[in-house]
This record gives structure tokens, C-alpha cells and sequence, in this order.
């Protein structure tokens, strides 16, 4: 196997594991968490190291290899998807930290698994001398139940406006993963709270969370490739479209072969015969504009990374998720005309269905505050911090 491989040959690993990533879905449910066997088949594919810088072993791989790979990975099961695009995000989150701690971190691994939770409100920071002590509760913990690191936002005590915000980095030994997860979509991606009890973090394991979100945070200065000077919002938003946009591919896949007759459907009468037909054709052209979409927006993002102006950034988060809205609908559609067989819970579409009404729920895709700050700006009205 190749040490090194490129995003071609990183999405034909994706394609080859996809069959038996999809037999532990159910399994995967059943724990709400990722199967152990899942995670160790996409660490030996070396899927974790893509955003990783190649001085520490990583391959550097950029958005366009990520879409394409997050795409086909999330076919076998969106949960999964979920928890491997944002560890392989976070990876480059880490790698915006301090360079200091980027060599202790990288220097006897190439990747890291990890929740990063952006919420600052979470938890509270004391200034102590060279660092500081954190403690908090945060929701949404992501990766947390394979993961030996945890980045979380916090607000340093003493300070206001964006220089209070910052992210701390925090062995897992300093980490309670307490156990919340208790919900009726995403189930497998067991993303539990994070609690952190008076924890000391060094200086150097915290960074700011403008300066990330700006795309000028010290790995913006200590690595060459472009992709360490790209916002942070962006990545996060395509990280998060992935998984629901590409699981919705294999949700049409499915239909499409249960009208072969393969399944259970009966295309016995004219008229059943139209309307499902008809809605093969338009759940295709929604599925391909929903990857257009992310693609264009992935294309756009290269192109401009920390030069992109708001009025950029607040067009891809609405883009973005307006395609994850479309896909979410495609899922739902096509499982309305799937029969009453669809229901039982046993069937593939009922778990698609209660991960996409789920994942639709993220805070990043707020659609009505997307399209609301779009106007906003289009129009040339002043507004306050954004999540773009």
C-alpha cells in the first residue's frame, strides 16, 4: 500500500471499504458510537492524515481531494462520515496551533483523533502563569469516543471581545466524556458532552479563535500550503455538508435499483409507473446540483482562502446549506415512495432519514439566518460576528 497517496487513490480507498462500512451502520447505531473496527479500517486507509501537514508525516491533501473523498466515504453511513470529516478537520485545526505545540503533538504520529468543540461560552479560563486553568461543560463532543486529544472554545476570564475568545488543547486524560448521547438522528456518531474540571493548559496549546476563523493563525505562518491560510468556517461547513450530501447519492442509488425491480416496488400500473419515474429523474438533478453546489463552493474557497470577503463567505455557508437542505429532502422523498416496507426500522432509509433531519440541525445551517445576513450584506447593511 502506498505510504503517501494521492486523492485519487485515497477515494478509491473510500469506495473499496464502503461495502463493509456499511454493514456495521446498524451496529454502529446499536453502540452510539462508531464501531471500533470502522475507525481502524479509516485510520489504516490513512484518511486522518489528509489535512496534515507532510512535515509531520500528513499528506497535505487540499478541499478538492477532502469533497471527493468525504463524498464517497459517507455513501456507507452519514454518522460515520460526520465523525471522520470533522477529525480530519480538526487535524487542521491543530495544526493552526502554535508550532511549539504542533511538534509535540505530531512527533511520534501523523494524525490525531479528536472532538473540537467551537462553542466559547462552554467554559471559562483563568490566566495563571505560562497558561492557563479551564473548566466547563461542552456539548457536541464529535469524535470524543476514539479520540486521545480534545480542542474546545473557551473565554478567557478578564478579557472581552474577540481577544477572550480562544481554543484550548487538552490530552484526553484531562477530559470526562460524559455520556448524553441520547438522540433520534446521527446516534453513531456518539457525540457526547465534554467536561473539564480545572485543567491547566499551557500558553502554547491555545490559540485565537479570530485569528482562525480569519485564516491567520500561526500555522497560516509556519506551513507553505495554501491550505493553512484558509478561513475556518468554510472547511467546518463543508466538513459538516459532506456526509448528508454523499449519503443522499447512495439513497438514490437504492431507489434506483429497487425500480429495476430488484426491490420491493411494483411498477406494475401506468400511472405508479410515472410518478416514480418522475421522481427518479428529479431526486438525480437535486442530488447532482447538491454536489455541484459543494464542489463550486469547495472551487471558490481555493481559490480566494483568507482574501475571501464576508459578502464570499456568507454566499458558501448559504449555499452550502441550501444543498444540504436539497439532499435532506431528496432523502425524505425518496422514502416516501419507498412503501410502507421503508418503516420498519430495520431498513437502511429510516436510519438515513433520522441522520439528515438531524444533521440539517447543526447551528452552522441555520438557513434563515444564512439568507437573512446575505441580504443583509448584498444590500450593505452593517452586521455583527457571523458564523461564516
Amino acid at each position: 500500500m502506498d505510504a503517501n497517496p494521492d486523492g485519487a487513490t485515497l477515494r478509491e480507498r473510500m469506495r473499496k471499504l464502503v461495502p463493509d462500512l456499511a454493514s456495521q451502520a446498524a451496529e454502529a447505531e446499536g453502540l452510539r458510537r462508531p464501531t471500533d473496527a470502522a475507525i481502524r479500517a479509516l485510520e489504516q486507509a490513512d484518511l486522518f492524515r489528509m489535512m496534515v501537514p507532510r512535515c509531520h508525516g500528513g499528506l497535505e491533501l487540499d478541499l478538492d481531494d477532502f469533497v471527493e473523498v468525504g463524498l464517497t466515504l459517507a455513501e456507507a453511513d452519514t454518522s460515520l462520515a460526520w465523525v471522520s470529516t470533522f477529525c480530519i478537520e480538526h487535524n487542521w485545526m491543530l495544526c493552526q496551533f502554535p508550532e511549539s505545540f504542533q511538534s509535540e503533538l505530531y512527533r511520534d504520529r501523523s494524525y490525531v483523533l479528536a472532538p473540537a468543540v467551537i462553542n466559547p461560552t462552554g467554559g471559562h479560563a483563568r490566566p495563571e502563569a505560562d497558561g492557563f486553568r479551564l473548566s466547563g461543560r461542552w456539548q457536541w463532543g464529535t469524535g470524543a469516543m476514539h479520540a486521545s486529544w480534545a480542542i474546545v472554545g473557551g473565554l478567557i476570564e478578564g478579557l472581552e471581545g474577540p481577544e477572550a475568545l480562544r481554543f484550548f488543547a487538552l490530552p484526553m486524560e484531562d477530559v470526562r466524556v460524559d455520556d448524553t448521547w441520547y438522540v433520534d438522528g446521527m446516534v453513531a456518531t456518539g457525540s457526547n458532552d465534554l467536561v473539564i474540571e480545572d485543567a491547566f493548559v499551557p500558553e502554547a496549546r491555545t490559540v485565537s479563535i479570530r485569528e482562525m476563523g480569519e485564516g491567520c493563525a500561526p500555522g497560516s505562518r509556519i506551513h507553505d500550503a495554501p491550505l493553512y491560510r484558509t478561513p475556518m468556517i468554510p472547511i467546518l461547513l463543508l466538513a459538516a455538508s459532506m456526509p448528508v450530501i454523499g449519503h443522499a447519492r447512495s439513497v438514490l442509488a437504492g431507489f434506483q435499483e429497487r425500480l429495476h425491480g430488484k426491490g420491493r416496488m411494483n411498477l406494475g400500473m401506468a400511472s405508479e409507473r410515472a410518478a416514480s419515474l418522475m421522481r427518479l429523474g428529479r431526486a438525480t438533478v437535486e442530488q447532482q446540483q447538491a454536489e455541484l453546489a459543494l464542489r463550486d463552493v469547495a472551487r471558490q474557497v481555493m481559490e480566494l482562502r483568507n482574501r475571501a470577503s464576508l459578502l464570499d463567505r456568507s454566499r458558501w455557508a448559504a449555499t452550502l446549506t441550501g444543498a444540504l437542505h436539497q439532499s435532506r429532502q431528496l432523502v425524505l422523498d425518496v422514502a416516501e415512495a419507498s412503501g410502507a416496507s421503508a418503516h420498519f426500522q430495520s431498513h437502511p432509509l429510516q436510519r438515513a432519514v433520522r441522520d439528515a433531519n438531524v444533521a440539517i440541525c447543526h447551528v452552522a445551517f441555520d438557513r434563515d439566518a444564512h439568507h437573512e445576513l446575505l441580504g443583509k450584506l448584498l444590500l450593505g447593511i452593517e452586521v455583527g460576528p457571523a458564523l461564516i
